[in-house]
């Protein structure tokens, strides 16, 4: 097939931009041969338990899924009544992204709550956890956090853990949007189970699309007494994959060894060297006008620039506006994002600026 694209244009739009990692291709094309039992009764899969044990503990489960949207509803749904409510950050991607796909499809209320940063607290939470055995109001059965956050941010361990005891006292369960779990996990320096299971969350959405895959995510169950249907909860929301072979060996060759983590360790360091040069610019007079509005923890920068300059500088970067009415904008790095894509990116804006 002919190329149909300019394989030279780059951008720091979104994660979603980057192509694919060559070795999850290569284990595509190693999962291709031959046949295999059709909706998840394949080697692949099987295997894919063991290598989420490794990084969990035993006795997790994991259902592979087509994209993040899917496994935050299909998860979601597994955790509430019908007259369930999610008590969620106002930014967070179930509320703004998600086309109302959790409301609409799984019929959860999101209870939302405005965070500075995109990270709820305990205090947070009561803003909306209210209300119990009052027939009039959608009971707050659960809590959901993202991590790394839309915003950028990551919730240590502590943070997470102090979450899920509040949650659980109050009856509520935890659930963990990880569309970019591997950005969070290589900010922290820790082991991926410290900030989830062993820090109380029930079940997780493992992202993997955004860190080099092609369409693959999980729903991770790490507590059995805290999802329920999700068999036929998947099947019912259209993410069950009758070829699943190729989801699961996408993410086999993620997390079996350690490329998840590479690819978000280099993503987050390119997003670190632009906040650098950006700042040094900053520092000495050749970009002005531009202040970044949130740390840069992850692989996510924000900041406000000068009216019309992001119009400008997107004539060579494609990248989005966060919040137009104050000209605040989003960067984001990929595990292909390099150095000179870094330089290049803060050369045109000290032009622009």
């Amino acid at each position: 097939m002919t190329p149909l694209h300019d394989s030279a244009v780059r951008g720091f739009a979104s994660d979603n931009y980057s192509g694919i990692h060559p070795d999850v291709l290569a284990a595509i094309a190693t999962a291709n041969d031959g046949h295999q039992v059709a909706y998840g009764e394949d080697a692949y899969t099987e295997r894919l338990q063991l290598a989420f044990a490794a990084h969990f503990g035993a006795s997790v489960e994991a259902f592979p899924v087509f994209n993040g949207t899917g496994a935050n509803v299909v998860g979601l749904q597994s955790m509430l009544p019908r007259w369930g409510a999610v008590v969620a950050a106002s930014s967070a991607h179930i509320n703004v992204d998600e086309g109302g796909a959790p409301e609409r499809v799984a019929g959860i209320k999101i209870l939302t709550v405005p965070t500075p940063d995109g990270k709820l607290t305990p205090e947070l939470i009561d803003r909306e956890a209210w209300g119990f055995g009052d027939e009039h109001r959608a009971q707050p059965l659960a809590v959901s956090i993202t991590q790394s956050t839309e915003l950028g941010t990551v919730y240590t361990p502590d943070e997470v853990r102090a979450i899920a005891d509040h949650a659980h006292g109050l009856g509520m369960r935890v659930h963990m949007d990880g569309a970019r779990i591997a950005n969070a996990a290589a900010s922290l320096g820790v082991p991926l189970r410290a900030f989830t299971r062993d820090a109380g969350v029930d079940v997780l959405s493992f992202g993997g699309t955004k860190n080099g895959a092609m369409l693959a995510e999980a729903i991770v169950v790490l507590d059995a007494a805290a999802s329920e249907g999700l068999r036929y909860l998947r099947k019912l929301d259209m993410q069950l994959s009758s070829k699943m072979r190729f989801v699961s060996a996408q993410l086999l060759a993620l997390v079996e060894g350690d490329l998840w983590l590479r690819n978000a360790s280099h993503a987050n360091a390119m997003a670190a060297r632009l906040r650098q040069a950006v700042e040094a610019g900053i520092a000495d007079g050749k970009i002005r006008g531009v202040a970044f509005t949130q740390p840069t923890q992850a692989n996510a920068l924000f900041a406000t620039l000068p009216a019309g300059v992001a119009d400008r500088l997107r004539e060579k970067f494609r990248f989005y506006d966060w919040d137009a009415s104050r000209d605040e904008v989003r960067w984001v790095c990929s595990f292909d994002t390099t150095v000179d894509d870094v330089d290049a990116f803060a050369a045109e804006l000290a032009r622009l600026t």
